[in-house]
């Protein structure tokens, strides 16, 4: 992939999208009267502060009520944003932005330059504490400003006049324009963050939007809101849709019940359901950069034993997982990255860094290595707690390995299960406060680095308390010395991926497809597999 007529090397990208349309010409068939589309979520909304969002339904939000330089389009391509005009120099190093004039914010403000300028420079200041200010690394003095070491007036971002706007990196970035899609990259109304301080976000009336709707009905803890068409978008004439509302259920009982009375016109399914509605109209397997995993907190004294981590990993029988469990609606994970996101010369990165170790069942060895690492830390037995989300599927996943730990281990690990909402999960894997968590990382933009990168130095979206200087010198290779040298950077991830694996830094499971029934009368949907889900611009409801 080229970012411009400069020789920018990067991996050949083959993130799925899912694009429901009216028809193959591109035309849009006849549209109905009401223009309403229901979604049903299954985990609550954290946030819509850009600087602090970490999770799909928040990105999700500030993707369809904000807009960056681009926006992510079928295929993880990058489109129009507010980037009328770019310009590349200085051996990729300088990109030089032309915005549209006089777009406006929902308040009435213009949208400028130096909206981006304050954004970027807000979420990189450490007194933010932005979980996602090391995707700025690479941009000109953004680890020495995130470290404190220099001022956040010293970040390479410029506005030199009102709607001009120049970016200089420290390194070339070949993913550069697939970042600038993702929400945490978008401009933020200085006055109205300094106007709501620590509300800012925390609700759909302490924020204001520039994209293609604006948040309605969300106070912060409720589990419904919506999002309204903005009349004061740009391309407001591309938007057909009035209204989209959201309703979070956890229960894919309770949302098909809703959906097959017309209440929703999307939700996600059991594999039980996926199983007995695949010949129905509007079912759709959705394909998910996605991987679930089990985190391991190297801070609880005896999962600092690699050989007890090894032991749990071996006990798990992902193929009874991904087939019973899950209903053939996932893919056994090979390693932490997920397949199909990116390749090299034909062969498929997930495919090229697999190892034998960290993810295969083998039971035999699993009491052999548990046994060993018992008595290395002078223990007979243990005794961990598996945290997870309180939905449905998230709690028959932990039940089934709960299962397969104490079975295939003798009974000499005992699991006990917390379920809690989203947000106290986060919360509480981003503290280190577990034993065991089932979790999941989905890819930011599509290239392996997105996975990797999570695992290395300090990386604050990083938990279990793992390091690794090997790893570490890897990853910095891969986007530094080695970032447009298309071999030795696929070198480098690959090697890096094999050490979390074979050092079982964590047991990755499976690689989500989501089941789920969607409206028929649905089109022009984008749903990528990487970065931001749902793109609801084009979207509309046919007759």
């Amino acid at each position: 992939m080229s970012f411009s007529n400069r020789k920018i090397i990067a991996l050949s990208l083959t993130g799925l999208t899912l694009f429901l349309t009216a028809c193959s010409s591109g035309e849009q068939g006849k549209k109905a009267d009401k223009q309403v589309l229901n979604w049903n979520e299954q985990t609550e909304l954290p946030t819509l502060d850009p600087s602090l969002a970490t999770d799909g339904t928040s990105f999700d939000m500030l993707n369809n009520s904000m807009d960056g330089l681009y926006r992510l389009g079928k295929k993880n391509k990058v489109t129009a944003g507010l980037a009328e005009k770019t310009k590349i120099s200085d051996h990729g190093l300088k990109y030089t932005f032309n915005l549209r004039p006089n777009t406006k914010w929902s308040n009435g403000d213009t949208v400028t330059a130096q909206d981006f300028v304050y954004g970027w420079q807000r979420t990189v200041d450490p007194k933010t504490n932005s979980s996602y200010a090391y995707l700025f690394d690479g941009i000109k003095n953004a680890n020495d400003v995130a470290n404190g070491k220099k001022p956040v007036d010293t970040l390479g971002i410029k506005a030199p006049s009102k709607y001009k706007l120049v970016v200089t990196l420290d390194k070339q970035i070949p993913y550069f324009k697939l970042l600038m899609g993702f929400p945490i990259f978008f401009p933020q109304n200085e006055k109205v963050v300094q106007k709501y301080g620590d509300k800012y976000g925390t609700a759909s009336k302490y924020m204001v939007y520039n994209g293609p709707f604006k948040m309605k009905s969300w106070t912060g803890t409720n589990l419904s809101w919506n999002l309204q068409k903005n009349p004061t978008y740009w391309d407001k004439k591309a938007v057909k849709l009035a209204q989209i509302n959201f309703k979070v259920n956890k229960s894919e009982t309770t949302s098909y019940n809703l959906y097959q009375s017309g209440k929703l016109d999307y939700t996600e399914l059991s594999s039980e359901q996926a199983k007995a509605l695949n010949k129905k109209a509007g079912y759709r397997v959705i394909p998910s950069a996605t991987t679930y995993y089990l985190g391991f907190n190297k801070k609880q004294g005896s999962l600092k034993n690699e050989k007890i981590r090894q032991a749990i990993s071996y006990s798990i029988d992902r193929q009874q997982l991904v087939h019973k469990i899950l209903g053939r609606s996932a893919i056994e994970s090979k390693g932490i990255v997920s397949g199909k996101l990116a390749s090299y010369k034909g062969q498929d990165f997930a495919e090229a860094a697999k190892t034998t170790a960290g993810v295969t069942y083998d039971p035999a060895k699993a009491k052999t290595l548990l046994k060993e690492g018992l008595a290395e830390i002078g223990q007979s037995s243990l005794k961990l707690d598996l945290l997870t989300d309180d939905t449905d599927a998230s709690k028959k996943n932990v039940e089934f390995l709960q299962s397969q730990i104490e079975d295939h281990l003798d009974g000499k690990v005992k699991i006990t299960t917390t379920s809690v909402p989203f947000k106290t999960r986060l919360a509480r894997s981003t503290s280190g406060d577990y034993d065991l968590v089932l979790q999941y990382w989905g890819a930011d933009f599509a290239d392996p680095i997105t996975f990797l990168q999570i695992f290395s130095g300090d990386n604050p979206s990083k938990t279990g308390g793992w390091q690794d200087p090997t790893f570490d010198k890897l990853i910095k290779d891969s986007m530094t010395t080695d970032a447009m040298n298309q071999g030795k950077r696929w070198d480098d991830m690959i090697k890096a991926s094999k050490i979390l694996s074979e050092q079982q830094v964590i047991a990755p499971l499976y690689q989500n497809k989501i089941p789920a029934m969607i409206n028929p009368k649905v089109k022009g949907l984008i749903m990528n597999t990487a970065g931001v889900s749902n793109n609801w611009k084009y979207t509309y409801i046919s007759e």
